[in-house]
């Protein structure tokens, strides 16, 4: 049984730890069946997708869209590092899923515009719903009313990427989730949250921009009434549908 590959973009432990945690409770997956690759502190050259079930890539506090002026030399090498592998995905149709990051380096990579123009979200639980393609997608099975999402981004999918079809839409953000092909996907919600995650992820990143720091308690109180059920079965249906 191949394992899945999970890559992380957060160069803060906690955060690091914290999610990859919750993307294997979420996800019902076993430690043993992963390989867990930290991206600022590692390469990925020499690796060979065919070894592995499927790609799943956590989010981070970088932006695609940023000036390379203004990007750390972390957040360059984490980017660089996880646009290396897109080519070989999106050619290949690797069963790859891209959590909150993972949606603007897809469209990225596939040419679409990617910024801070239109449709960012702070961070909030907010209500999304299935279009019609959504509704028959296998990743969304068993969802079929409209549901909460974790959310928290400062840039966003300004167009849908030639190639892909929309399957999750919000009022405040049209592009929630997307395919390309049959088999790589990307959603810009966190599908591994819950309340007690975002409320780490609120108290690490108070200072980076995504809420002003004294909204942090009300956040962190509006983030645990929030529902996790959708999110977490959309990790589980790609785990059990490619392992």
């Amino acid at each position: 049984m191949k394992p899945f590959l999970i890559l992380q973009l957060r160069p803060e432990e906690e955060a690091s730890e914290n999610e990859f945690r919750a993307l294997l409770n979420r996800g019902g997956l076993d430690e043993s069946r992963t390989r867990r690759l930290r991206l600022e502190r590692e390469e990925l050259s020499e690796l060979d997708l065919t070894s592995y079930a499927g790609v799943i890539v956590g989010g981070g506090p970088g932006c695609v869209s940023d000036p390379e002026e203004r990007k750390s030399s972390v957040e360059k090498h984490i980017e660089d590092e996880i646009m290396s592998l897109m080519p070989e995905i999106t050619a290949n149709d690797v069963p790859f899923l891209g959590c909150c990051y993972g949606i603007g380096i897809l469209a990225h990579h596939l040419g679409a515009p990617v910024s801070k123009e239109r449709y960012g979200e702070p961070v909030s639980v907010v209500r999304l719903t299935l279009t019609e393609a959504g509704r028959t997608d296998p990743l969304l099975a068993g969802i079929t009313a409209p549901f909460d999402a974790f959310v928290g981004h400062k840039e966003a999918v300004q167009e849908l990427p030639l190639g892909c079809v929309q399957l999750v839409v919000g009022d405040a953000c049209p592009f929630q989730m997307i395919r390309y092909g049959k088999n790589v996907y990307a959603t810009q919600f966190h599908p591994e949250a819950d309340g007690d995650v975002f409320a780490l992820r609120i108290r690490i990143y108070r200072d980076k921009g995504y809420f002003a720091p004294e909204d942090a308690e009300v956040l962190t109180a509006t983030a645990r009434l929030g529902n996790p059920q959708a999110g977490n079965a959309i990790l589980r249906n790609f785990v059990e549908r490619y392992g």
